[in-house]
């Protein structure tokens, strides 16, 4: 399904006779960009004019070098301008821009232009689209369609279709998704939850600040089914420290989805409670660990559990908690509006679905992209990302965040797929790409890997806490040139511990950026030839 399929049923609510509506995003990225200035001087000039419009602050469309992306509604569908600044506004409205008038800023019809219109936008079909906190307009785009169908259904058959679709987790682990819900379903309780795990904090990643942002309720809903579908009455959004407009959106969309019956006591009359809270996370990269998530919501400091016990089986409070990352949770909505087969008929392999990419670092064109699993690196570099833009050729590409591998061009047609990029001893984690071009130097890459890990750790096992201090110390030794064969074996080594020791991820999976680096780019630390990477992942 195209976002144009999934638009065009209903792409706007009606506006008043001698209206015109304006679309100006109200995301982070365009308002670091001036958006609200461009939203004031819109405001003037039309006052000025004596033109009737209606501003609405939507969410961003992801081209994130286009923002702050002005869209007009048309006859004919909205029309783009981008990057607008406010001093732009005259001109644009010299230009007649109400009625989409010809600029050099138009783009034309905005899903025409081509980056957007490549896309299968399912868990981001409203993003752009709708007036982010509007249940009205929420509804109007098909939204609560699924909260709907699930309030008519019993918990376990909520559970088997979430199962069926194969949604797996979308914030790095991949674990699906039906498995630990029917764990908590199974699991007797007097009270479970629902968190959602929104710390996002992995390099070149946007995608939950976006979808909080630009369609908060898509989210809502989600973690609302999940509720029903496990007995959980409560939930908990446990979101990034440093996404304030995420959750001051979220709060207002949690109060008008109560306000309209969609949540709280008695949901739709149906005699179904759900109840619904933001939690501001503690500024420390390993709360995304999901145990060390339910440390920090309880208060205490953010430090991993041993496992088991499993969160699903006694998770915040002790009790059984499913916890799922942000677009998993708000991929759920889809799947029960227009059914598993639906849903599992995208992507490739046990990968069903889309997956939200987000494209950063040297590269031309950055911003969201959601494609099926199954499309290349190669394709999201140069047919989604236009290359590096410096204009040099690429060199190596981090997916999956600081604890990502560096992957060189010779892996690029791989296709996104968990188990595909598995063989390859990489992630794709939460589907974030960085890109670097040929002046990169691979071995302060790494350094920088063991000093995030260093800052990051929580310091509950030894392997991390130490490893990743006596790994810096190694690193600067490779660098400086001192017993490079010496340092680069005990390097090898330590990442071994590390891999096989740690407790979590944060250190177990450090190693995957420093030994891919070492691997592929022996030259970059005085190597003459590169060693096999492990087997398989630890």
């Amino acid at each position: 399904m195209s976002q144009s399929s999934t638009s065009a049923k209903s792409s706007t609510l009606p506006v008043a006779p001698g209206k015109v509506r304006l679309y100006l995003p109200r995301d982070s990225a365009a308002l670091a960009l001036g958006a609200d200035d461009v939203a004031d001087a819109i405001i003037a000039q039309a006052t000025q004019r004596g033109i009737d419009i209606e501003l609405v602050r939507n969410g961003t469309r992801g081209m994130l070098w286009l923002e702050p992306l002005l869209e007009v509604a048309t006859p004919a569908g909205r029309v783009a301008y981008g990057p607008v600044d406010a001093d732009d506004v005259p001109g644009l409205f010299d230009a007649n821009v109400t009625a989409g008038g010809d600029h050099p800023l138009a783009l034309g019809l905005t899903e025409e232009i081509p980056y957007f219109k490549k896309q299968e936008r399912l868990t981001f079909a409203r993003v752009g689209i709708t007036d982010p906190v509007s249940v009205d307009d929420y509804v109007a785009h098909d939204g609560y369609r699924g909260l709907r169908n699930a309030l008519a259904m019993d918990g376990a058959a909520i559970v088997a279709q979430v199962t069926e679709s194969g949604l797996r987790g979308r914030g790095g682990a991949a674990f699906p998704t039906g498995i630990k819900w029917k764990t908590v379903l199974g699991t007797s309780a007097a009270q479970k939850y629902i968190v959602c795990n929104a710390d996002e904090g992995d390099s070149g990643t946007f995608a939950d600040r976006m979808l909080m942002e630009g369609d908060p309720l898509v989210l809502v809903e989600g973690m609302t089914i999940a509720g029903i579908a496990v007995g959980a009455t409560r939930g908990y959004i446990y979101v990034r420290s440093e996404y304030p407009h995420s959750i001051d959106v979220l709060n207002e969309a949690i109060a008008n989805a109560g306000q309209a019956g969609y949540l709280g006591e008695n949901i739709l009359g149906t005699g179904k409670t759900f109840h619904l809270e933001v939690r501001k996370a503690a500024g420390a990269y390993v709360c995304g660990e999901e145990t060390a998530l339910l440390e920090s919501l309880e208060g205490k400091r953010g430090v991993v559990r041993a496992k088991p016990p499993l969160p699903a089986i006694e998770g915040l409070f002790g009790l059984p908690t499913v916890i799922n990352n942000v677009i998993s949770l708000a991929s759920v909505p889809i799947i029960m509006d227009r059914g598993a087969d639906f849903y599992k008929n995208f992507g490739m392999g046990r990968s069903r679905g889309t997956l939200p990419i987000q494209l950063a670092g040297n590269i031309k064109y950055g911003g969201l992209i959601e494609k099926a699993f199954g499309v290349t690196l190669r394709d999201i570099l140069y047919e989604f990302g236009g290359g590096a833009i410096t204009g040099r050729p690429l060199r190596a590409v981090q997916v999956g965040g600081p604890l990502g591998s560096y992957l060189p061009e010779s892996q690029w047609d791989t296709p996104l797929d968990y188990e595909a990029f598995a063989a390859l001893w990489a992630v794709l984690g939460h589907g974030g790409i960085v890109a670097h071009d040929d002046t990169v130097d691979l071995a302060r890459l790494a350094r920088y890997a063991m000093e995030f890990c260093t800052i990051e750790s929580c310091g509950k096992c030894t392997p991390c806490r130490i490893g990743s201090t006596r790994g810096v110390e190694v690193m600067d030794k490779i660098i400086d040139g001192r017993d490079r064969p010496k340092q680069i074996k005990l390097l090898r080594d330590l990442c071994d511990t590390m891999l096989a020791g740690s407790l979590c991820a944060m250190g177990g999976m450090t190693p995957y950026p420093v030994l891919s680096a070492l691997n592929h780019f022996p030259e970059d630390f005085g190597a003459a030839e590169p060693s096999n990477l492990p087997t398989k992942a630890a």
